[in-house]
C-alpha cells in the first residue's frame, strides 16, 4: 500500500523553524493526532508497512509527508493508531470492554500490513458475534470517523427506540385592543423525530425532512429531523406497521407573555411520545 503522490517533500533537515528531536524519537501527526515514539518501535516489525518506512536501510523509501510542524504525518484514523503503536510495542493490545470499532481496527492493521494483529481482530470479532448477534460497530463511532458501510439487517431491522415530538404553538388574543394578528394566532404544528437514522428512514421514508440534519450516515443519531405531515395519527399508524409500540409519553404546557403590557400570551404545547421495537 503506498501513501498519495503528493506526498513527497524535503529531507527533516530542511524543515526550517522546527527542532528536530533526537535521532531516535520521531513525532508523527496520524490523522491530526500528534505522538511521539521510537524508532526502535516503529521499526520493530521489519515487513510492514511503518516498518519498511521509516527503516534505516539504504535505499528506504522514507519520503513521507511533513505538517507544517514538520512531523511526519500520516493520513489515517488518528484516534484508532493509539492501538497500532500499543501493538508495535508489546506485540498484543488490549481494548476497552465493548469496544465498539474493532472493524475499524482491523481495517487500519491490514493498511499498516500487521497480518497478526488482523488475525488476532478477526477472531476477536467472530468471538464476539457469537456472544451477541446484534452487536454493531456502528453504536457508537470514533471522534471524526464516518463509516456509512452497514448491514441491512443490524440496522433495518433491529431493535431501537424512535421519539415522536409534537410542537404547536398558539396565542389567546386579550379583546379588541389585542395587538396580534388573527391569521397568526394558530402556528403550524410539527412533528420531530428523534433516534437512529437508519431505523427512522426505514420507518418514514419520504416523509421524512432532512433538511436539518442532511447527509449523515445510518448509523448515527439526530433530534432535528420531522415529517412532511401534521397527523400524528399516520406518524403513530406508520411505526405500529414497523413493529413498533409505544412505550412512554409525557406533555408540557406552557405561557410567555408577548409584551410588558399587553395581556396576550402565546401558549406552547409539547408532547413527548417514546417508541421501541425489540
Amino acid at each position: 500500500m503506498a501513501l498519495s503522490e503528493n506526498c513527497k517533500t524535503q529531507p527533516a533537515k530542511e524543515t526550517g523553524s522546527v527542532q528536530n528531536p533526537p535521532s531516535d524519537v520521531i513525532e508523527l501527526n496520524v490523522g491530526g493526532q500528534v505522538y511521539y515514539t521510537r524508532l526502535h518501535t516503529l521499526t520493530s516489525i521489519p515487513n510492514s508497512f511503518l516498518g519498511r518506512l521509516f527503516s534505516t536501510k539504504k535505499g528506504s523509501s522514507n519520503d513521507l509527508a511533513r505538517d507544517l510542524r514538520g512531523r511526519y504525518f500520516i493520513d489515517r484514523d488518528g484516534f484508532l493508531f493509539r492501538y497500532v503503536l500499543d501493538y508495535l510495542r508489546d506485540k498484543q493490545v488490549v481494548l476497552p470492554d465493548h469496544f465498539p470499532e474493532k472493524g475499524r481496527l482491523k481495517r487500519e492493521a491490514e493498511y499498516f500490513e500487521l497480518p497478526k494483529l488482523v488475525k488476532l481482530l478477526a477472531s476477536e470479532e467472530s468471538k464476539q458475534y457469537q456472544e451477541d448477534p446484534f452487536h454493531s460497530d456502528f453504536d457508537d463511532a470514533s471522534p471524526g470517523s464516518d463509516q456509512r458501510i452497514y448491514s441491512s439487517y443490524s440496522l433495518d431491522r433491529r431493535y431501537g427506540y424512535i421519539t415522536v415530538g409534537f410542537k404547536g404553538t398558539c396565542a389567546a388574543p386579550g379583546g379588541k385592543d389585542s395587538q396580534i394578528d388573527p391569521k397568526s394566532q394558530k402556528a403550524v404544528p410539527r412533528i420531530f423525530i428523534s433516534g437512529r437514522i437508519g431505523l427512522a428512514k426505514e420507518v418514514f421514508g419520504n416523509t421524512l425532512n432532512e433538511s436539518r440534519d442532511a447527509d449523515r450516515p445510518a448509523d448515527r443519531y439526530t433530534s432535528r429531523f420531522f415529517l412532511r405531515f401534521r397527523h400524528l395519527e399516520r406518524a403513530f399508524d406508520m411505526l405500529s406497521e414497523s413493529g413498533f409500540h409505544i412505550v412512554a409519553c409525557n406533555s408540557s404546557l406552557t405561557a410567555s407573555s408577548i409584551s410588558h403590557y399587553a395581556p396576550e400570551k402565546v401558549w406552547s404545547n409539547s408532547t413527548q411520545y417514546v417508541f421501541y421495537r425489540k
